[in-house]
């Protein structure tokens, strides 16, 4: 049964598995190519460009065990979500959900969270935007290119859901060409020795300096973080439900094929690159791209992974603008902020929510350049703590899920999470050890410092807005009487 199908759809709301407005005013219009692209650009983030020098440096080759493992946990994760989508696919996707099955305070906890995380990731993207124009226009003030892209992602979400489709599809696109093409030039390299005087460069880097696990299993456990942070986005593909042209066929692909592309992108990636450098010479002042590419004779290599830098942060941007949009259209059908933030333009899409988030984006751009760093690495540290507490939130979602589905004696969907319950718990664990990780890390344990401030606003913030509903009610109540 196809979701968008006027059939399909009648029955789905006659059955209540969605309201009249969520189905009817959101334009089902990314196709099976949107999906699947958002799916991979989801998974690959600057840090594989830029930051992946960084995490060597703190685990040696291991680095590869730490995705591996952590691209395994992503993949249940995302069966968990996938499974639910296909019970429910709306835009409100996992916060939907944990409204549904675990109560409202955690579709409140959720959404806002979701939403905070977003926008501290697209005030840092954005104001990355300036910084990496610099590289070819050095005496621009950054918060030029900054506003720009800011008006120009804003601008694409607004006109229509295709048009953030197909950027997305084309930003996706410039990150695997490039992957692709270090894989091929890594692998010439090893094997047949181009671009190092025709003498193979083979694989020992991999274990002649300090072994595989240089730093030992602590080493390899402290990068879990960076990876988290890596792979932050990937859960985009839920927010993406309630616009898919045909859900039940396009999520359960884009999901299936995560494990393949974290395995091909992330993991051969990085065996490329310390197959052909030793751990312990790239010290994080450049991009292991940009080594690799220069080795092999292109002058303007630096220039190429700035571009495909640029582009992927404008990606994450533009996916923060769509996130965002759609939760806070989804908190205001729940009644946990503004009625207005649910409104819908004419194009089908949550202008206003968009509208919101972008001004609330444009004013981190400016005090980004008048607080100071620390102060603002304290506010983004909350985007690491957001993803851990969303895909938590999804697998302990799961399994009051299927609870519910058993107990209403229904069958949950085909496009089951292999293994649950256990599967579930397992995940909960590991993210439990990678904010015991986060602890341990002087550089990243700001984050558990300001956790409890944010929860706590959340805390009060809920209970807010519960109590104003329950006036709100008494009033139209008395109205009605």
């Amino acid at each position: 049964m196809r979701i968008h199908d006027n059939q399909a759809r009648s029955f789905l709301i006659e059955k209540g598995v969605f309201t009249l407005n969520e189905s009817e005013n959101l334009k089902r219009g990314l196709k099976n190519r949107h999906i699947q692209l958002i799916a991979i650009g989801g998974a690959i983030g600057v840090g594989l460009f830029l930051g992946s020098a960084k995490a060597i440096q703190a685990a040696g080759p291991s680095l590869m065990i730490s995705y591996l493992i952590f691209g395994v946990i992503v993949f249940f994760m995302m069966r968990a979500l996938g499974e639910m989508i296909l019970y429910k696919p709306i835009s409100g996707s996992f916060s939907d959900y944990a409204q549904e099955f675990i109560g409202p305070w955690a579709g409140f906890f959720t959404g806002w969270t979701y939403w905070f995380a977003w926008i501290v990731t697209g005030m840092a993207e954005i104001t990355a935007v300036g910084k990496y124009m610099t590289f070819w226009f050095p005496n621009l003030p950054q918060w030029i290119p900054a506003l720009i892209a800011l008006i120009f992602v804003y601008l694409i979400n607004l006109v229509a859901v295709k048009l953030f489709g197909e950027f997305e599809f084309w930003f996706a696109l410039i990150k695997i060409v490039t992957i692709l093409a270090l894989l091929v030039i890594g692998i010439l390299m090893i094997t047949t020795g181009v671009g190092h005087e025709g003498q193979p460069v083979g694989i020992s880097n991999l274990w002649k300096h300090k072994g595989f696990f240089p730093h030992g299993i602590i080493g390899m456990l402290l990068t879990l973080q960076m990876v988290v942070f890596s792979f932050q986005g990937v859960e985009l593909v839920g927010v993406t439900a309630g616009e898919a042209e045909d859900p039940e066929k396009t999520i359960p692909s884009a999901i299936n094929n995560i494990i393949w592309r974290i395995l091909i992108f992330y993991i051969g990636a990085l065996f490329v690159i310390m197959a052909i450098y030793p751990w312990i010479q790239l010290d994080g002042s450049s991009s292991p791209f940009v080594l690799v590419f220069e080795n092999i004779g292109i002058p303007a290599a630096a220039a190429i992974i700035n571009f495909v830098v640029l582009t992927a942060a404008l990606s994450s941007c533009n996916s923060g603008i769509f996130s965002t949009g759609r939760m806070l259209m989804t908190l205001s059908q729940h009644k946990h902020a503004p009625k207005s933030l649910a409104k819908i333009n004419r194009r089908q899409v949550p202008s206003v929510g968009l509208t919101v988030s972008c001004f609330v984006l444009l004013i981190g751009v400016v005090l980004n350049y008048f607080v100071p760093e620390k102060a603002f690495v304290y506010i983004t540290s909350v985007a690491t703590i957001g993803t851990i507490w969303t895909w938590g939130m999804i697998v302990f979602t799961h399994i009051k899920f299927r609870k519910a589905m058993k107990a209403k004696g229904k069958n949950s969907p085909t496009f089951k999470m292999p293994g649950a319950p256990i599967t579930n718990w397992i995940v909960l664990i590991f993210l439990a050890i990678v904010i015991v990780m986060i602890g341990i890390d002087k550089d990243a344990r700001v984050a558990l410092y300001v956790a409890p401030f944010w929860f706590g606003l959340l805390i009060i913030g809920y209970f807010f807005t519960r109590n104003q509903n329950q006036k709100n009610s008494s009033i139209n109540h008395e109205k009605i009487d």
